[in-house]
C-alpha cells in the first residue's frame, strides 16, 4: 500500500500551480491537480483575448511539475468529514490535504439586466465570447462598465483595436491608484479616444441590449457592454460548508489553514487570511501558494507552520500595447507617488506577465526555489493543530 500523503489542490491557476510545483519537492507526497481547463490560463492577459492580440493559454506542460497529476474536471463539493472532493463528471478524489485555490469570479450585478445583456470578462470561456462577438460587430461601439485595473485594461485594448469606448468608472477612475498615477492613465486614455464618465452620477441603473442607463438618466448607446465591476470568490467553499467570508473567501488562520478543518487550506484570490484584505491579484496569488504548500509540507513532517508574509511592489496597467503604468506601492499595497509610464510602463507590464510564467516554470523545474517579498502578516488567529 502506498503510504504517500494525497494532497489534491482545486483550481489550476497561478496559486494552485505554484502549490502544486513546490509540493513536489517532497518525494513522499502524491499531488494531484483539479482544474476546469485543460490549459492553464494567463488571467492576466484576458482583456489581451478579448480584443484578439494575446491568446492568454499555455500548456500545463510548460508550467506543472511532471511529477503533478493533472485532472480537468470541475470540483461541485468539498466533502471534509470523508476528505474527498466530488468531481461533476461523478468521481470523487480522496486527499490526505487539500488546498482550496479555485480563484474568482465575476462579481454577480445587482443592476437589472447586467447579467442577461453585458459580458463579463473573469475567464477564458467570458473572454471568448467576447472576443467573438467584438469580431462579428468590427468598430463596434463599446460601453466598459467598472473603472478598476480590469475596466482600464480593457477600455484601453479594444480602443487601441479600433473600437469605440466609453469607460463608465463610477466615482472614481483608478480608485488604487495614485492621483498623479490616475492623471497619467487619464491622459492615455483619451488619447486612445476612450471616453471617461466619473463621479457618483455615473452609476450604472440599468443595461439592456444595446445601451445603459446612468443614475442621473444618462443613456449610453452601444452594442457591447463589458462588466468588470468587481469580482468575488467562486462558491464552492460555501457550498460545501466552510467559513468564507463576505467575498466568498475561505476564511483562514495565519498559516493559511482553514478555521473549519486542519487538513483544509486557501490560497490566492479564494484566501481569507484573518484581517487581511488582500488586493486580488497574480502578486499575492503565487506567495499564497507557496505558502500554503509550504504548510502542508511542515504538517506532514511534523514540524511547526509559519504565518504567512506578503509584501506588495505595485501595481501594473497595460493601456493597449504601447504604453502602460507600473504604479509603486509600499508593502503594504497603499499607492505612492512614484509610478513609471508610457512605453517603458508598458515593456515594465509585459515583463511582469511573462516573469510571473518563469516563476511557475523555475518553480517546477526546481521545487522550493521561489521567494517573495515579506510585509503584511494576519492577525494571530491561534492555529488548528487536532487532526480529523
Amino acid at each position: 500500500m502506498d503510504k504517500r500523503t494525497r494532497v489534491v489542490v482545486v483550481g489550476g491557476g497561478y496559486a494552485g500551480v505554484m502549490a502544486a510545483n513546490r509540493l513536489t519537492r517532497s518525494d513522499d507526497v502524491v499531488v494531484t491537480l483539479v482544474n476546469s481547463q485543460g490549459e492553464f490560463v494567463e488571467r492576466i492577459r484576458l482583456h489581451q483575448r478579448a480584443a484578439g492580440t494575446h491568446d492568454a493559454v499555455r500548456d500545463y506542460r510548460e508550467v506543472l511539475n511532471e511529477r503533478v497529476r493533472l485532472v480537468t474536471d470541475d470540483v461541485v463539493r468539498i466533502d471534509a468529514s470523508d476528505r474527498k472532493v466530488v468531481t461533476a463528471r461523478g468521481g470523487g478524489l480522496e486527499y490526505d490535504y487539500l488546498i482550496y485555490a479555485v480563484g474568482s469570479v465575476s462579481g454577480t450585478p445587482d443592476v437589472p439586466g447586467a447579467d442577461e445583456f453585458a459580458y463579463p470578462l473573469a475567464s477564458l470561456a467570458e473572454a471568448q465570447r467576447l472576443h467573438d462577438v467584438l469580431a462579428a460587430t468590427p468598430a463596434a461601439e463599446v460601453t466598459v462598465v467598472g473603472g478598476g485595473a480590469t475596466g482600464i485594461e480593457t477600455a484601453a485594448e479594444l480602443a487601441e483595436v479600433g473600437h469605440s469606448v466609453t469607460l463608465v468608472c463610477g466615482r472614481t477612475l483608478g480608485p488604487y491608484l495614485h492621483p498623479s498615477g490616475r492623471r497619467t492613465v487619464a491622459r492615455r486614455l483619451a488619447r486612445l479616444g476612450v471616453t471617461m464618465l466619473t463621479g457618483p452620477d455615473a452609476a450604472v441603473t440599468e443595461v439592456t441590449r444595446d445601451a445603459v442607463r446612468l443614475r442621473d438618466g444618462r443613456v449610453l448607446a452601444g452594442a457591447v457592454t463589458v462588466w468588470t465591476a468587481g469580482f468575488e470568490a467562486a462558491g464552492l467553499a460555501a457550498r460545501s460548508g466552510l467559513r468564507t467570508d463576505a467575498a466568498g473567501r475561505l476564511i483562514t488562520d495565519a498559516t493559511l489553514t482553514s478555521l473549519d478543518d486542519d487538513r483544509i487550506l486557501a490560497a490566492g484570490d479564494a484566501a481569507a487570511p484573518m484581517g487581511l484584505e488582500l488586493r486580488m491579484s497574480c502578486q499575492a496569488a503565487g506567495p499564497l501558494g507557496a505558502h500554503a504548500a509550504d504548510t502542508v509540507l511542515h504538517r506532514i513532517a511534523g514540524s511547526p507552520a509559519e504565518q504567512m508574509s506578503l509584501g506588495f511592489n505595485g501595481l501594473c496597467l497595460s493601456l493597449g500595447r504601447r504604453a502602460g503604468v507600473f504604479q509603486f506601492a509600499s508593502a503594504g499595497d497603499d499607492a505612492k507617488r512614484l509610478h513609471l509610464r508610457g512605453g517603458i510602463g508598458a515593456k515594465v507590464k509585459e515583463f511582469v506577465c511573462v516573469h510571473t510564467i518563469g516563476q511557475l516554470v523555475s518553480e517546477a523545474a526546481k521545487p522550493g526555489s521561489f521567494s517573495w517579498k515579506r510585509g503584511q502578516q494576519p492577525e494571530a488567529a491561534p492555529a488548528l493543530s487536532a487532526s480529523r
